[in-house]
């Protein structure tokens, strides 16, 4: 239901036939040119399913410490590859046995003898999933202690669920839906439908690029990552306060950090005016793989609604200040990117 900025009608022409090309199309946006560089990307189509993204995350960290650990994301690109972006055919054996022969030391283009294109769908599902995953240290509840807490050194997830824990939501596959406020276009995000005043997290660390009114998204923020390839787009906030305490342009914040409330806002000229139907949160992620596509014609948005399955099980607890009546997460994160960003 929440749009960022404008869409236009060219786009929505190109996708159909863009949708019938995944093998070809894509793989040629990947190629590199006559001069050596390499093209930038043009289209992206991520379809994998949450079970794919969790088995491949379990294998990976199965692996960590072996002599050939298995990274994950090389291992979904095999898939990629193997299915020309079609996952309606995975299978868990298919993954399995990529595994094992990432696990005896062999290359990746050695085990995709006669298929092409993995350069593309490496690029792509790095360009979605680098932040997503690596080591951390975190605060839990001591086990032994109650009422204490601890600090752990871990590595798995470290980007999290865009709601809070404890808050609950819906959402349906509603990618590509008709949405008409304006002038007709397609939604570009997923609709979390909750409660008003669910506390919106960070889903990865990043600088808040732009916070503020969108006719179309209401209340807004957009966090970029700090690889500069990921544009978080969480619209539709609460009427009246719809951000956190501080939050500005510019802010550095880190995931799990609660970022604002979930509202109705939106589809309105006139700033801070509920004109949604439904409370929700409108999650959108942006591919940028130059400054170029930041705010085009054709803007690269892709289907979210798995990234958030995956990520339930990952959810940042937070809790209420009574006076200032603000939520905060309780549990602290600790990782390298965050603390080394300028």
């Amino acid at each position: 239901m929440g749009w960022k900025y404008k869409f236009v009608v060219l786009f929505v022409a190109v996708l159909p036939m863009l949708g019938g090309m995944r093998a070809a199309g894509t793989a040629e946006m990947a190629e590199q040119s006559d001069s050596g560089a390499q093209r930038v990307l043009q289209w992206v189509d991520f379809a994998i399913p949450a079970a794919a993204m969790e088995r491949a995350l379990a294998i990976d960290i199965k692996s960590r410490g072996e002599e050939e650990p298995v990274d994950w994301i090389t291992l979904l690109a095999l898939l990629g590859t193997r299915y020309g972006g079609n996952w309606n055919s995975y299978s868990a054996a298919d993954m399995d046995r990529d595994a094992e022969q990432l696990r005896a030391g062999k290359a990746p283009q050695d085990i995709l003898q006669g298929y092409q294109n993995y350069s593309y769908f490496e690029t792509a599902y790095h360009a979605v999933l680098d932040g997503f995953v690596g080591e951390y240290q975190k605060e839990r509840p001591s086990e032994e202690r109650p009422g204490l807490v601890v600090l752990e050194d871990g590595y798995g997830l470290r980007a999290y669920h865009p709601i809070a824990e404890g808050y609950g939501y819906s959402h349906y596959r509603d990618f590509g839906s008709s949405r008409s406020y304006g002038f007709r276009r397609r939604h570009l995000g997923n609709d979390l439908c909750g409660f008003i005043g669910t506390p919106v997290v960070a889903v990865e660390s990043g600088y808040v690029e732009e916070i503020g009114w969108n006719q179309y998204g209401g209340w807004r923020v957009g966090i970029r990552s700090f690889d500069n390839k990921r544009y978080y787009y969480y619209a539709h906030l609460r009427k009246d306060r719809p951000f956190a305490a501080d939050l500005e342009a510019g802010s550095k914040v880190q995931a799990g950090e609660v970022i604002g409330y979930l509202g109705m806002t939106g589809y309105s000229s006139t700033e801070n005016v509920n004109n949604m139907k439904v409370p929700h949160l409108h999650f959108g992620m942006q591919l940028i793989f130059d400054e170029s596509q930041k705010d085009a014609d054709a803007e690269i948005w892709i289907d979210v609604y798995d990234l958030v399955e995956l990520l339930e099980s990952n959810r940042a607890t937070v809790v209420r200040d009574e006076e200032s009546k603000e939520y905060t997460r309780k549990y602290n994160l600790f990782d390298e990117h965050f603390a080394g960003a300028e």
